[in-house]
């Protein structure tokens, strides 16, 4: 992970106040502040009990930080400094008082639990004249309001990447390829790619486009034996690549050697789509297909604000994966055979459309995993699902790291960026970021203009 500013700092022990949205975002978070201190404002610990039931990621998060509050208070009450992990780690407290000297919900004139986190945070300040107090949050607007009132607050930055302007795509292009190289891949299947690249630092899984003029083939790198393995169009249950990162993505999903894909694109490339097909085409080497999205709901309110039972609730929800299930279905006739075997896995949940928190907890063994609309996840929920992976399961991350419907998360804080910046040129993993939109000229209109 990303250091946060606080494990660069070389200086005096600062004191670091933590909003809820920091918890909500990594629930471990309090054990990343190296040798400083950590302070939790009791309003934390009351919007957290608000949070502790349900299966949404809050929910979770806010149980498991409860949790280990609990065991590291011990049999010291929370108002003392208490250490957070021996002598490595600073100490941490929960802080009940709020400034008597700058009030901020008379100021921002309401009653709110913001302004009573801003206040305690001024109260950490005052307390402490000659440590450096900051409020950590992951609340852009409630950052402002600290830094209106002279309290230095910053982003927690543990788990985000630098910058979404280089992010690895998993495809290059690379021009004046011999005429020999380019039919040597296509008639034998592959060839040693030392010659061609002429670099030492190619990464695993890597896909190429090598071009001679008007000769051109599609490649994936072997780090292993280090080689080009060519690259077909082929299709996957009815669906066919219309170009040659969509080639490459549907490569990576069809190769049981790659255990691991992340897709980027805007929306109508094909990301879902290809890996759906991906999966069907290869129903036969799992147990299940499941294909799942984190649930985000609308304005952010809560999905109970829908009419309905549980079901009609996240039908919304899950719809735009049922579009792709009947567009696949749509390639064949109702008496074709593949017809009828999409019909037979959802009926016998051998392909099953879920919200993601159903999957919490589960072991994925002998598991075809899609989980579309990553880039709403957190770095940690990443990692948590991938760790969940038994044998025989391969997990397919979807999603538009500039499409992010989820408070506090952003192109380079989310889960989905986060996974394609560490694990690239692993063996095990590849990963395709898709440019060009094949849904309709029009939606190509709207990703290119609006």
């Amino acid at each position: 992970m990303r250091k946060t500013k606080a494990e660069k700092s070389t200086g005096p022990k600062k004191i670091f106040v933590l909003d809820t949205s920091v918890i909500i975002y990594d629930h471990t978070a309090i054990k990343n502040f190296k040798e400083h201190d950590v302070v939790i404002p009791i309003t934390v610990l009351e919007e957290l009990d608000n949070f502790k039931k349900g299966n949404d990621t809050k929910n979770f998060a806010a149980r498991e930080f409860t949790r280990y509050i609990d065991s590291l208070s011990g049999k010291n009450t929370l108002q003392d400094w208490t250490p957070i992990n021996g002598r490595t780690h600073g100490k941490f407290k929960i802080e009940m008082n709020g400034s008597k000297k700058v009030d901020a919900q008379r100021i921002f004139e309401e009653r709110k639990a913001d302004h009573r986190i801003l206040n305690t945070a001024l109260y950490t300040a005052e307390t402490n004249p000659g440590r450096k107090v900051v409020l950590v949050t992951k609340d852009i607007n409630l950052r402002i309001k600290a830094k209106s009132l002279n309290l230095q607050a910053e982003d927690y930055e543990t788990g985000k990447i630098l910058t979404v302007d280089e992010l690895y795509t998993g495809v290059s292009e690379v021009h004046k390829i011999a005429h020999e190289s380019i039919s040597t891949i296509y008639e034998k299947g592959a060839c040693d790619a030392r010659s061609i690249l002429k670099r030492t630092d190619a990464l695993s899984n890597h896909y190429y486009v090598l071009k001679n003029g008007s000769a051109s083939v599609l490649s994936r790198y072997n780090s292993e034996d280090q080689s080009l393995h060519r690259v077909v169009k082929s299709a996957a249950f009815g669906v066919i690549p219309k170009n040659a990162e969509q080639a490459f993505a549907l490569d990576a999903i069809m190769n049981p050697d790659i255990k691991l894909v992340s897709i980027q694109g805007v929306a109508g490339t094909g990301k879902t789509l290809l890996s759906l097909a991906g999966a069907l085409e290869q129903r036969r080497n799992y147990h299940q297909i499941y294909l799942a999205r984190p649930i985000v709901p609308l304005s952010n309110k809560d999905i109970g604000y829908l009419p309905g039972d549980v079901n009609s609730k996240l039908n919304p929800y899950m719809e735009p994966l049922w579009d792709n299930l009947k567009y696949i279905k749509s390639q064949f006739t109702e008496k074709d055979k593949e017809f009828k075997q999409i019909n037979e896995m959802v009926e016998n949940q051998k392909l099953i459309v879920c919200p993601l928190a159903y999957i919490r907890g589960r072991s994925l063994s002998n598991v075809f995993f899609i989980v579309d609309e990553a880039q709403n996840l957190t770095p940690h929920e990443v990692k948590t699902i991938i760790t969940r992976a038994g044998e025989n399961t391969k997990i397919i991350f979807t999603g538009d790291i500039y499409q992010i419907d989820t408070p506090y998360l952003d192109a380079q804080s989310n889960g989905l960026s986060y996974l394609i910046d560490k694990v690239k040129g692993r063996p095990l993993y590849a990963h395709i970021t898709l440019q060009k939109g094949e849904r309709s000229e029009l939606a190509n209109l709207a990703n290119d203009l609006l």
